[in-house]
């Protein structure tokens, strides 16, 4: 018992770290990115677990969704600094991502670092930008907003 406790006091500040966002995780691309290029299945207990255990408890719980600040996290080459995953009041399953980038800046590494292409839906001033797969960049501010939200599957049938 005293080894066991000795080894998890040794790590705590590896833990603490990690979760206070100074640090993230190696596989946040491949797990957080892939899903918000709609290229993963979404299940929001999943991330709501993954984002949990890698970050720490969300922050709030607002809009139908949990937030996570992620610290000095990076997709794509571009900072991020929230992650929010749906909770179970929405008829959608969502996952998604504050970049501390324009917009067209964000689809511009999306396209070099993962060959996704968001195309702008109409000619405004501030278009959404959807991507074939059904991802989403919007104007949050000065921000991108990148999500992708699927309806939530049926229940099993009894």
């Amino acid at each position: 018992m005293w080894p066991a406790l000795a080894l998890a006091l040794a790590l705590a500040p590896g833990i603490a770290l990690a979760q206070a966002g100074d640090k993230q995780p190696s596989t946040f691309g491949p797990v957080i990115g892939s899903a918000l290029l709609c290229r993963d299945h979404l299940d929001n207990r999943y991330f709501y677990s993954w984002l949990q255990a890698a970050f720490g408890p969300p922050y709030k719980h607002e809009g139908g969704a949990f937030w996570f600040r992620t610290g000095e996290a990076t997709l794509w080459g571009a900072p991020v600094s929230e992650v929010m995953v749906s909770d179970d009041t929405s008829e959608l399953v969502f996952l998604a991502a504050v970049a501390e980038v324009p917009p067209d800046q964000l689809e511009q590494s999306i396209r070099a670092a993962a060959g996704v292409r968001h195309l702008a839906t109409d000619i405004s001033p501030y278009p959404l930008r959807v991507s074939n797969p059904g991802s989403k960049i919007a104007y949050y501010n000065t921000k991108s907003k990148i999500y992708c939200a699927k309806f939530k599957p049926l229940p099993p049938r009894r």
